[in-house]
């Protein structure tokens, strides 16, 4: 788009941003979900390391929403944890993606649950709590059981593909997609790790999207937060520029209404420091 109306900035959070084009596909679907909101989307991509060693405040400060994509490997890891810390607290926008939905559930796990130390498998095979973990069994869209453990070989051990998932009523997934029954693109090895449902979900994480069997969280909510979302899958995948992707469309509209939100809190603080002098009317005395 020449001229749209609107305008905001996303802070991609990621271990991969010196080569930008790694996120070629989630760059243009964050295009996609502007276009669908008749917005320029202004992308900042931040160093995940960066954000472990200095903290997120002075790279998250000015972002209207936060999103982290997916990845592999321990690098970063902590980084992306502290910028998903920052949305919740700060109430910004957040959407993770796959790694993203991962990270999102071990900060909730450590720092709303006190389960000190949960982590993914991927990264402290040891942890105390588990909360990601290497799901060794499932049925693929070919309705074949696979199966693998920490010692197969990693060469076509992926969940990949279309997958169902059920959506639950009341949430921004459904908002988003408008349907119970949705279709999405996999990538990944590890799970939620569904021996704590109960107790994540008492906290306020909300599982919103789950395989009709019910036994692989898709999607997570954290409930009072205006829009916190994260996914298993790959929703970059399926978005065209005439037909963004749902949630993509809404993650842009909540950044959007952040953004307005945050720019008449600053309008107000102005009006309220000027000097009386400055309200009169111009031209009068």
């Amino acid at each position: 788009m020449k001229h749209p109306r609107y305008e905001t900035t996303i802070a991609v959070v990621g271990k991969y941003v010196s080569l930008v084009e790694s996120y070629k596909s989630l760059t243009e679907a964050l295009v996609h979900g502007g276009i669908a909101n008749d917005a320029r989307v202004n992308l900042k991509y931040i160093d995940s390391e960066q954000v472990e060693k200095e903290g997120p405040e002075q790279f998250l400060r000015g972002a209207d929403g936060i999103l982290v994509p997916g990845g592999f490997g321990t690098r970063g890891i902590e980084g992306k944890i502290k910028a998903i810390e920052y949305a919740r607290e700060k109430r910004v926008p957040y959407f993770g993606i796959c790694l993203g939905m991962q990270c999102a559930v071990i900060e909730i796990a450590r720092h709303c649950a006190g389960l000190k130390g949960a982590n993914s498998t991927e990264f402290d095979p040891r942890t105390p709590h588990p909360v990601i973990y290497l799901l060794e069994e499932w049925v693929d869209q070919e309705q074949v059981l696979q199966r693998r453990s920490t010692d197969t070989p990693k060469g076509g051990t992926m969940r990949l593909g279309l997958y169902p998932c059920r959506l639950e009523e009341g949430t921004l997934a459904m908002q988003a997609y408008n349907k119970k029954l949705i279709f999405e693109r996999h990538r990944h090895r590890y799970e939620f790790n569904n021996a704590y449902l109960d107790i994540l979900g008492k906290e306020g994480l909300r599982f919103s999207g789950i395989s009709p069997d019910k036994e692989l969280v898709e999607i997570a909510e954290w409930e009072g937060h205006p829009w916190f979302l994260g996914c298993q899958f790959h929703p970059e995948f399926r978005s065209k520029p005439m037909d963004p992707h749902p949630l993509f469309r809404d993650f842009i509209k909540a950044s959007l209404h952040y953004g307005k939100k945050k720019s008449n809190v600053r309008k107000k603080r102005q009006q309220t420091s000027r000097p009386k002098s400055f309200e009169q009317p111009i031209g009068k005395k």
